[in-house]
């Protein structure tokens, strides 16, 4: 191994990524097994999971564990947990990566039911799988969580508050995790701008005259794969003395 290869070193180890079926959770749940991982592909829908997992699997030689979960529905995420463990033991890597950020058109139309299922899904699903395997990760001596949060968290627009609260939340919460945990496990937050996967389709970017990302200092939106580099510092040893921090990704929001 070159130096940048052992530093970024995942063999054997297990990681977890919700949402890991599309999107950015994809791309870290491949990224991972090419270091050397295996990876579970946790997500809504089985099919998906499946198809991913294959896929990783054939590229990587990797063992890939597929298993359908909603992650805002907190009675699910024992059974996830119960398995992944069953199979192989043990879980160095959390990623906390399952989200939601529906659109509507006034607050008002934000119902009860709505704003619920976000913040479910956003907030207390990672608090409550943060708490499942962090505290397995301490009774082991080591372990990574990384909560995939959003730059709206700090620049939230009128169109996404629920979800910006929820992501606000899982910013603290990770500092707050990171104290529990410590000093054997250590839980970051990955802070994530706007990136071109399936779900920028829903903002119209080929009706803009302007450039929507000309605020950002890179002045366009990231490529799925340029989350790659952040999720495997704070994954590997890389980041070993890093925790309750945030790390940005996110083109340079002003």
């Amino acid at each position: 191994m070159g130096y940048a290869d052992q530093l970024f070193d995942l063999t054997d180890r297990v990681v977890l990524v919700t949402g890991g079926s599309r999107g950015l959770g994809r791309e870290m749940a491949f990224a991972a097994a090419r270091c050397g991982a295996d990876v579970v592909i946790a997500s809504r829908k089985m099919d998906n999971c499946i198809t991913t997992a294959r896929e990783i699997e054939a590229e990587t030689g990797r063992s890939a564990m597929p298993y359908a979960v909603h992650v805002g529905r907190w009675d699910e995420l024992d059974g996830l947990v119960d398995a992944v463990y069953e199979r192989f033991g043990k879980v160095d890597v959390l990623i906390n990566n399952a989200g939601m950020s529906p659109i509507y058109d006034k607050l008002t139309d934000v119902t009860e039911k709505l704003f619920d299922a976000v913040v479910n899904l956003n907030l207390k699903g990672p608090f409550r799988l943060s708490a499942l395997v962090g505290e397995r990760m301490v009774a082991a001596g080591r372990g990574s969580i990384i909560n995939v949060s959003s730059t709206g968290s700090l620049r939230p627009g009128a169109d996404i508050i629920p979800y910006a609260a929820a992501k606000a939340g899982l910013n603290a919460m990770t500092e707050g995790f990171a104290r529990a945990f410590g000093p054997t496990v250590r839980v970051n937050t990955l802070m994530a701008g706007p990136f071109l996967t399936d779900i920028s389709k829903a903002w119209n970017l080929e009706q803009a005259t302007q450039n929507p990302f000309a605020h950002l200092s890179l002045q366009r939106a990231g490529d799925p794969p340029e989350i790659v580099g952040a999720a495997l510092f704070l994954a590997s040893d890389a980041s070993s003395f890093t925790t309750g921090a945030i790390v940005r990704a996110d083109g340079g929001i002003p």
